[in-house]
């Protein structure tokens, strides 16, 4: 028979008995506190066929107690309360909140849980696809018009609860960007839905196509003055000739709007010395209508010195 020696690795013995002593006095010596957290609701097990409806809570506020070294080093993340959705069904259910149901750090104790219950709804889940509808930012160049605006996949499914399904119309797109576009515009972007209770069963993106048209109508602005800009203050310039045609085009309505002193014409000669010079003539746009025509679209300047 094997002999047991009780002095066998005395020293390793003593050191773990000193060490086992160590702790207790530390732990015996934590103060005992309490303190408040707001922690996240985990719901899990949610039964196939069934969706959650209305207010659905991501958080409760708790009261945990233990060592205040120990509580010192607790995060809200690192206390949650697991809420089991098995036995859910159609309909509104309250659902108890207790401390089994809390997942705790080693020695943490939860005294407390605000609300004690949580009320769910719920309803059977339902699909339904629904049309893509295109979002854009901005305005096309002045004189030009959105023609039409497409997107692929043009229908999307929506799953979700059944009442919430069956008052959606639209999937919608990130806004494309059409500012001071003149050609069509061809953008990759997100989808998604109003309604947060609803979501999408498989398209994430998709293409939008937004056309861009010339405006419809133009209307021409007759014997314009040619204004002369940035003259400097020693010099005299006149040009030929001193009025001009414009033609803008745009919206019937936007035209309408137009009166003919809106319309500014101008020769920059800013920089320009004593001579004679062929410049070109420029017109400012007028709100979203395009300038499509100047005649003449050049002056003959002379610039002179002042005596």
């Amino acid at each position: 028979m094997k002999r047991l020696w009780p002095f066998r690795h005395f020293g390793l013995k003593v050191l773990s008995f000193a060490t086992a002593v160590l702790l207790w006095m530390v732990v015996s010596g934590d103060e005992i506190v309490e303190r408040g957290l707001r922690v996240p609701v985990e719901l899990q097990q949610l039964p196939a066929g069934l969706e959650l409806a209305g207010d659905i809570p991501t958080t409760l506020d708790v009261r945990v107690r233990g060592g205040s070294t120990t509580l010192s080093r607790v995060s809200p993340a690192d206390v949650v309360a697991v809420l089991d959705l098995r036995s859910a069904r159609p309909g509104r259910r309250l659902f108890p909140m207790t401390q089994d149901q809390m997942k705790v750090p080693f020695g943490v104790d939860v005294v407390q849980i605000t609300p004690s219950a949580i009320a769910l709804v719920f309803e059977a889940s339902a699909t339904r696809q629904v049309p893509v509808a295109p979002a854009v930012d901005g305005h096309p160049a002045p004189g030009y018009v959105v023609d039409a605006m497409s997107a692929v996949p043009a229908v999307v499914d929506v799953v979700g609860p059944e009442s919430a399904v069956k008052h959606v119309t639209e999937a919608v797109t990130e806004p494309v960007s059409i500012g001071g576009a003149s050609a069509p515009v061809r953008e990759l972007v997100r989808l998604g839905l109003v309604d947060p209770m609803l979501r999408l069963k498989n398209a994430r993106a998709a293409t939008v196509t937004v056309q861009i048209a010339p405006a419809p109508l133009e209307r021409t602005f007759r014997d314009r003055p040619v204004h002369l800009r940035q003259v400097a203050p020693n010099l005299t310039a006149k040009a030929a000739p001193s009025a001009v045609n414009i033609t803008l085009r745009g919206t019937r309505d936007e035209l309408a709007r137009i009166e003919p002193d809106d319309v500014v014409v101008y020769v920059d000669v800013g920089g320009l010395g004593a001579g004679q010079y062929q410049l070109n003539i420029h017109a400012n746009p007028v709100g979203d209508a395009g300038v499509i025509r100047v005649d003449p679209s050049t002056a003959q300047v002379w610039i002179a010195s002042v005596k």
